[in-house]
Formats: C-alpha cells, sequence, structure tokens
C-alpha cells in the first residue's frame, strides 16, 4: 500500500499545506520545530484516530483557529481511497472514508497500515508496561477486526465498572454487587478474546525477531519477547471476583488485560532491567523491523514505514541496518540534515526541505550540493 497525497489545513504550525508522496522513500529534512513531525502525526492520525504523541485533537488545531481539516488518498490494492478528518474545539472530530461518514474507529482501522518509528519507541524496552500493551494494541487494532471490537468493549465495560467502584452513592443500594457482575461478565467476555490474540500475536512476532536481531548485531544471541498476562484464561473469573473488595476500596479494577505486560529478554535475561542501553536500542531496532515482516505476511502487502528522527539515535551500524531494510516499502523519514543519508547512499526518490511550515522539493543536483 502507499500513501499518495497529504493534505492539510489549520493543522499544527501550517495553514495549509499539500504534498504529493513517492511509492519509495520520502524524506523530510530541516531545523527541529520547523514541522517534520506534523506531517507523519497528520498521515498517523488520519490513518489511526489517534497522534502518535497522545495530543489531544484541540491542541493539533492551528494557535487561533476553530478547527483542522486533514485528507489523505491511499492506495491499496489498486483500490484508491480518501480519509477525511475534521478536528474542532467544541465538539468531536468527525472522519469520513470516500465520502462516507464513519462512527467507529474500528471502520477506519485497517484501511492504512503503518509502522511509526520514534525515539519514544526506541525507549519501548525500558519504559512502563503501557506503552509495550500500546505498542501490542496498535498493531493488532490495525491488522485483527476482532481484536480491535473486543478492545473497545473491554475499554468501555472497564471505565463503566471502575466508575461504579467510585461512586460510593451505590455502596448501600442492595443492587450493586449484582451491576458489578454484570460488569465483570462484560470484562471476561472481552478480556479473553483479547489475551489469546495478543499471545498468538506475540508468538508469531518472536519467531521473527530472533532472526531480525541477529542480523542488526552480528551476534549469536537469542532476543525474545515473552507475554506476561496479569493473569491466565482459567484463572480470570476467579481472580476477578475475589479482587473485588481490594477494588471497593482503590475504586479501580486490579485484574485484567490493562495491566499486562511483555518481557524482552536476551539470552533469557531481562532486558528492562539489565540490558544496556545499546541492546536495549538493537532490540527495539529488532522489533520494528519485525513488524514489517508480520504486516506483510498478515495484510499480503507491504505497510507504510515512518521514521520520525530516529536515525540521530542510532549508531552508524544500526542506521545501515535500518535503511537496507527497508526494501521496496513506502517509507518517510524526518531528519535535521541528510549527512547520514548521503553516506549511506540513501537519497532516493523525493526530498523535502521543511523550514517554517513551508516545504520545497529538493532537486537531487542541489542535494549533492549540500
Amino acid at each position: 500500500m502507499k500513501i499518495k497525497r497529504l493534505e492539510l489545513t489549520s493543522f499544527r504550525n501550517y495553514e495549509s499545506l499539500r504534498i504529493d508522496l513517492e511509492e519509495g522513500c520520502n524524506i523530510f529534512y530541516g531545523n527541529n520545530a520547523q514541522g517534520k513531525t506534523n506531517i507523519l502525526e497528520g498521515i498517523y492520525l488520519s490513518c489511526t484516530t489517534k497522534s502518535h504523541k497522545k495530543s489531544k485533537d484541540q491542541e493539533m488545531i492551528r494557535f487561533g483557529d476553530d478547527e483542522a481539516h486533514l485528507r489523505v488518498y491511499i492506495e491499496k490494492n489498486e483500490v484508491e481511497q480518501k480519509i477525511d478528518m475534521h478536528l474542532n474545539r467544541s465538539r468531536r472530530k468527525s472522519i469520513a472514508v470516500n465520502g462516507q461518514p464513519i462512527k467507529r474507529a474500528a471502520e477506519l482501522l485497517g484501511i492504512a497500515n503503518i509502522i511509526f518509528f520514534s525515539p519514544e519507541d526506541i525507549n519501548m524496552i525500558k519504559s512502563g508496561p503501557s506503552e509495550r500493551r500500546r505498542f501490542v494494541d496498535m498493531d493488532l487494532s490495525q491488522l485483527d477486526g476482532v481484536y480491535l471490537s473486543s478492545l473497545s468493549q473491554y475499554s468501555r465495560s472497564l471505565e463503566q465498572k471502575n466508575k461504579l467502584l467510585r461512586d460510593a452513592s451505590y455502596f448501600e443500594d442492595p443492587s450493586f454487587n449484582g451491576m458489578l457482575d454484570v460488569w465483570d461478565e462484560k470484562l471476561i467476555e472481552y478480556g479473553t478474546e483479547i489475551i489469546k490474540r495478543r499471545k498468538d500475536f506475540l508468538e508469531e512476532l518472536n519467531l521473527i525477531l530472533k532472526e531480525k536481531n541477529r542480523e542488526i548485531t552480528g551476534l549469536d544471541e537469542e532476543l525474545s519477547c515473552d507475554y506476561e498476562p496479569d493473569t491466565d484464561i482459567e484463572r480470570y473469573r476467579e481472580k476477578l471476583f475475589s479482587g473485588r473488595k481490594t477494588d471497593l476500596k482503590r475504586g479501580s479494577t486490579s485484574t485484567g488485560p490493562h495491566r499486562d505486560d511483555i518481557r524482552f529478554s536476551l539470552n533469557n535475561v531481562d532486558l528492562r532491567k539489565y540490558g544496556s542501553q545499546g541492546q536495549q536500542r538493537s532490540a527495539s531496532l529488532s522489533v520494528k523491523l519485525s513488524e514489517i515482516d508480520l504486516f506483510k505476511k498478515r495484510i499480503n502487502d507491504s505497510p507504510v514505514l515512518m521514521l520520525d528522527d530516529v536515525l540521530s539515535e542510532l549508531d552508524s551500524s544500526r542506521q545501515r541496518c535500518l535503511l537496507s531494510s527497508i526494501g521496496n516499502i513506502q517509507t518517510l523519514i524526518t531528519c535535521t540534515g541528510l549527512d547520514e543519508l548521503i553516506k549511506n547512499d540513501f537519497i532516493k526518490d523525493k526530498v523535502f526541505f521543511v523550514e517554517n511550515a513551508t516545504v520545497i522539493k529538493k532537486e537531487r543536483s542541489c542535494i549533492n550540493k549540500l
């Protein structure tokens, strides 16, 4: 698949922008805080409904404006599709696909398949469990409609149950435990599906991950990612109900896949606790490259790869490994300078210079003189 065109109006620092993208590599370079990342964020938001930076909708509207408009043109399996998104300061975002409004994210996710790699992802290994769950959730939401639906229903049910646990006015209500039972049954129904599909996904990723790490490091070390569910399916009900007294005190649900984690190990040693920074970065890079292969296998097509200022975070050997692994998939790269790309002979297709929300296409002859 490929992103053919992006149009932005009043988004972040862009008053108006329209850019056509190449099938291969598209490079955006310039100083920091000029608008490079905003281009990638606009595409990611349009295709997933979420900002990779976890920004709120209102924060992405250009200062002084009341609304923003994003439009992305996609080609997948030789079929063109258009995604329109409106952000508004006073109401929820609206989305249309090919001119038809949609009501749920499930109708959008999966139309485009995107892998995003940023400096925050490099730190995924040593971050908290929520960041590792987030990477699994975003991948599976793009690849598996049942997972996306289960995750959405689980999140709603968890929110409602926690609201009930925090509302002291219900405690004396004779039907209180019955209401908790209803929400617990929903959590078990949807949570069980989440656990099954996370387990299958990580087992599949694990098979690719080991080989990728060997390619990156050149060492015969075994990298693995192991699913650490908060509870197994067999004990889910028992653990959920036995923890009710504790949940009432805390005002939140202490059992379920919202507390899952993933353990990354090198030769059976926990990388989060004992891995060096270099080992953690190699592992994060291995995960991203493995995601590409897994997406290709699942969708029988190539995803779009976005690299947001990650080259400056990697040493020269990891840079070369990343760039050589991109192959023929559409890639969008942001960077402050072109030195590393020129050194790795990676100035291909389109190069754009970004300055103060102005995007200028650079000709190859000009680039060679830089």
